[in-house]
């Protein structure tokens, strides 16, 4: 089967996430940057990606890249790349894209650039100067870093964050690919409980839930490449059986609450679009009321409380923090893993973190903070120190 060079896109922070996902596909990584990671498979990479990457943004086909310092250098990269392969004589071709740290900065021109070299190209391969362009729609996307020019076509369409399960959300909700991120980091298990004390839409406990029962997370949805003429409908068949297969029953559970009773009925519906209905139970509750569910019950917190910037006013989260720092250290040995763009979180919650990890909520720069050692065993730790 023909080889094929891919990006996938991410937010910053989560390419290593991503790229261990691309592994698990069975994908050979090729190159890792900043928000992106290329890899190499055959065609059924591709159906297989969208429906698979759980960190993932876009997953693109690489047509191939040129230097770019100046515009007919950008035209010349352009015109030579095969785009014949995929784009046919009435299909649609828009363009758009990116410059970071190049001499072309200007995104409109880029673009017309392009668009003028693309269609020169089919021009010449079709024998015609005029295209209609009221077919498949091939979206073009151009990333322009430091004056070289990679050209790719966009095979998901809505971005792969919008799952289909999450229809309405409550202000600044957390996006589903870094929630994916922080479970994965959180380490869930079937004996652990996963408890997210500030649920909003429920995102977290959801996304946990998909991962422990093996759902594929584009399982319901579509893609934009489902429609091109040269990516077999078999394919796409093929790799959403091979999804259903491999859903399964599973032990785990998630526990998602929050103060505000509309956030947890819209939970409840969010994991029951997602089918997982089952392993996820919510109710209204104050986080800073939590409490374990049994004696000796093990859990681990994973979580997303209000930052200051669109819930609640920044003095109210600090006193928020305090508090929580207190309810939280009550559960030891519990695990936590609490994200926050509040860089002063731990010196407030109480605690210095095990390990902290920079990531990004959508443009927000945030910070997951890891609470994995128990708190009596630090303490008895530091304590020996002392001693010797």
């Amino acid at each position: 089967m023909t080889t094929v060079t891919l990006v996938a896109t991410c937010l910053f922070g989560l390419e290593k996430y991503l790229g261990e996902e691309i592994d698990a596909l069975g994908c050979k990584r090729l190159e890792t940057m900043d928000g992106r990671v290329t890899f190499e498979g055959d065609l059924s990479a591709i159906p297989r990606a969208n429906l698979w990457l759980r960190c993932a943004e876009r997953v693109f086909i690489k047509l191939g890249e040129g230097p770019a310092h100046s515009f007919t250098e950008l035209y010349d990269a352009a015109k030579s790349l095969p785009w014949e392969d995929w784009i046919g004589k009435e299909d649609a071709f828009p363009v758009k894209g990116h410059s970071v740290k190049s001499t072309l900065f200007s995104l409109p021109d880029c673009q017309r650039i392009i668009k003028k070299a693309v269609a020169k190209r089919l021009e010449n391969e079709y024998g015609i100067s005029w295209f209609s362009e009221t077919g498949t729609k091939y979206q073009i996307e151009f990333f322009l870093f430091r004056d070289r020019c990679s050209f790719l076509i966009d095979t998901s369409g809505i971005a792969l964050h919008k799952r289909g399960y999450r229809p309405e959300s409550v202000a600044a909700p957390l996006r589903e690919t870094l929630a994916a991120a922080i479970v994965y980091t959180s380490r869930p298990r079937e004996n652990v409980l996963l408890w997210d004390p500030f649920c909003g839409s429920g995102t977290i406990a959801v996304e946990a839930a998909m991962i422990m029962s093996c759902r594929a997370p584009g399982a319901g949805r579509r893609f934009i490449s489902e429609s091109f003429s040269n990516l077999d409908a078999s394919l796409w068949k093929k790799a959403r059986e091979e999804a259903a297969s491999l859903v399964r029953r599973t032990d785990f559970r998630a526990a998602a609450t929050d103060i505000d009773p509309n956030a947890v009925a819209l939970t409840e519906a969010n994991a029951a679009r997602a089918g997982v209905g089952d392993y996820v139970t919510s109710f209204v509750m104050d986080a800073r009321r939590i409490q374990s569910p049994a004696p000796g019950a093990r859990g681990t917190i994973v979580t997303n409380p209000p930052y200051g910037e669109r819930l609640m006013t920044p003095e109210e989260t600090e006193v928020l923090y305090r508090e929580i720092g207190r309810a939280f250290t009550a559960l030891d040995p519990w695990q936590v893993y609490l994200l926050t763009s509040n860089e002063r979180f731990e010196r407030l919650y109480g605690r210095r973190a095990d390990k902290v990890r920079k990531l990004y909520n959508g443009m927000i720069p945030c910070y997951l903070y890891q609470y994995f050692k128990s708190e009596k065993k630090r303490l008895f730790s530091a304590d020996l120190g002392r001693r010797s």
